[in-house]
């Protein structure tokens, strides 16, 4: 049996080769279209000099061509280099440049900063163009890209790999300095898919909403490869917006969801809300950070919807905790490890702590990375021993559940005192006015640092720095609340619509109340 991630795509094709595999609004492509195309793609990259082991670039928005790139670069042997289309010129230069891109396919809305990125990085740039889209500005000779496709001799046999070959290299974003590229293997992904679809109940009857980037590990291992190895329909969202969502859940009978609390947080605040019938979903997962409870709640009861959330992270293929369905779920929890993984919790020098303790999350399992693609330092500091260490800090409760109390790095220190972020960002969110919000360190004379809240009012809301003060007081110890509030239109957000707190800024007029 073949190791390659792409079988996940031709063995549902022998399957259910006419059923819908992807939908974009009125376009459909079958499982036997999207295999078709996939063999072509990949005569495509052996007309243009392509050798097994090559990486190929995808900047793309959740299109179905990103499918058809993905699965032909697999079948071919090569390695997927996904990056984020919003990237400009000199960011797409080090995505190309780093793992040494060969041949990079961008969206034709992006052209400029990929062809500056590709020209100096020495990378072929093909540009994807689909159908009516033009090609007035375009380089010449880039055509149509079903044409471009189409006129390729298809690749029927699949590239023979090896268990622990690169399938995939996910840059993750890093909270400092220039992003690392996390190397998963076919072995890596093919594992977390088969679970993932297994977690999320997705089969040839389920509907997922691809409402996660495809180039970001969520979107791609819990999206689309969990449902093309289920068999059912991925129905694609290129950029996420609450009401399109909510629309499209309602017109294509949606079961499955799949979104960071920033997404679940922009539907339950929509004001038309209501007007969607979406009493098909069944599976709603949350991962990229964790959700409050408040949003929690309140999306289960105005969705009458299960939220299950887990954990993972890029350099874990992604999906390393989950709170199973057929197991209790509980609020706040990352839930348990999933099957083949483990999970524990240690202290800075690497020793278990005690139940109910806080420490480190190390991970160990077939999910975990081959490493860091050219970072041999970085890569001996994070897998020791095969553990992988996160840098998040949870607590374990008395039946092995884990519940997330904060980035190793975001942990403030207030006159000595610890406080995690996340355990005020709960209060926060309780506060009926509050849309969003976001606690970080602030430097501080007197403590070192200082407790930081950030926040989003809710549309029409007025409240006072005092009041959301006062409010949080009443809630946590006396060191805990943040004595520097300030209110902002939106918070800075990642791909997935993660809070980005390392690019919060803190405006200079902020001042510390009493201690």
């Amino acid at each position: 049996m073949s190791e390659n991630l792409a079988t996940i795509l031709t063995d549902t094709r022998e399957k259910h080769g006419e059923r819908t595999a992807l939908k974009l609004d009125d376009n459909e492509v079958s499982y036997e279209m999207l295999d078709e195309a996939g063999k072509r793609l990949a005569g495509l990259l052996e007309e243009k000099g392509f050798e097994q082991g090559d990486r190929v670039g995808i900047m793309l928005p959740n299109v179905p061509y990103f499918a058809v790139i993905y699965y032909g670069v697999l079948r071919a042997g090569g390695t997927v280099v996904p990056m984020n289309p919003l990237l400009k010129g000199r960011e797409v230069e080090f995505y190309l440049t780093d793992p040494g891109v060969k041949i990079f396919f961008a969206w034709h809305d992006f052209a400029q900063a990929a062809e500056k990125g590709a020209e100096a990085a020495g990378a072929e740039l093909i540009l994807v163009i689909p159908k009516g889209a033009g090609e007035a500005g375009h380089p010449a000779g880039t055509g149509e890209f079903e044409e471009l496709v189409g006129e390729a001799d298809p690749v029927d046999e699949m590239a023979d790999v090896a268990i622990d070959d690169t399938a995939v290299i996910l840059y993750t974003s890093g909270t400092t300095g220039k992003p690392k590229g996390a190397e998963l293997t076919h072995s890596n992904l093919k594992r977390n898919t088969e679970i993932a679809a297994g977690l999320f109940s997705l089969d040839e009857g389920t509907i997922t909403l691809g409402a996660l980037p495809l180039f970001h590990s969520f979107g791609q291992t819990c999206g689309l490869n969990a449902t093309m190895f289920g068999g059912g329909t991925l129905t694609l969202i290129p950029r996420f917006d609450p009401a399109k969502a909510l629309e499209i859940i309602q017109r294509d009978k949606v079961s499955v969801f799949e979104g960071v609390p920033t997404m679940y947080t922009a539907m339950l605040n929509l004001d038309t809300r209501d007007d969607y019938d979406v009493s098909c979903l069944e599976v709603c997962a949350s991962g990229g950070s964790a959700m409050p409870g408040e949003v929690l709640r309140g999306f289960e009861e105005a969705f009458n919807c299960k939220v299950l959330e887990g954990y993972g992270l890029s350099e874990t293929s992604p999906v390393a905790s989950f709170n199973h369905p057929d197991k209790e779920r509980k609020i706040g929890s990352i839930g348990t490890p999933i099957e083949g993984v483990e999970m524990k919790v240690v202290d800075d020098d690497g020793n278990e702590v005690d139940q109910g303790e806080v420490g480190e999350i190390l991970i160990k399992g077939h999910n975990v990375m081959k490493g860091y693609w050219d970072r041999e330092e970085a890569t001996q500091e994070s897998i020791k021993d095969g553990w992988f260490y996160t840098g998040d800090m949870a607590k374990i409760d008395d039946e092995g559940y884990f519940f997330i109390v904060d980035r190793k790095k975001e942990l403030i220190i207030r006159g000595g005192y610890n406080v995690y972020p996340r355990e005020v960002e709960e209060v926060l969110y309780e506060h009926p006015s509050v849309l969003e919000a976001a606690v970080i360190g602030v430097e501080d004379e007197n403590m070192g640092e200082e407790v930081g809240a950030a926040v989003v009012l809710k549309d029409g809301e007025e409240v006072s720095e005092e009041d959301i003060k006062g409010y949080v007081k009443e809630e946590v110890a006396n060191y805990k609340y943040p004595r520097k509030v300030w209110f902002v239109d939106e918070l800075p957000k990642g791909p997935t619509g993660k809070i980005l707190k390392r690019e919060i800024e803190v405006p200079g007029e902020v001042e510390a109340g009493s201690s």
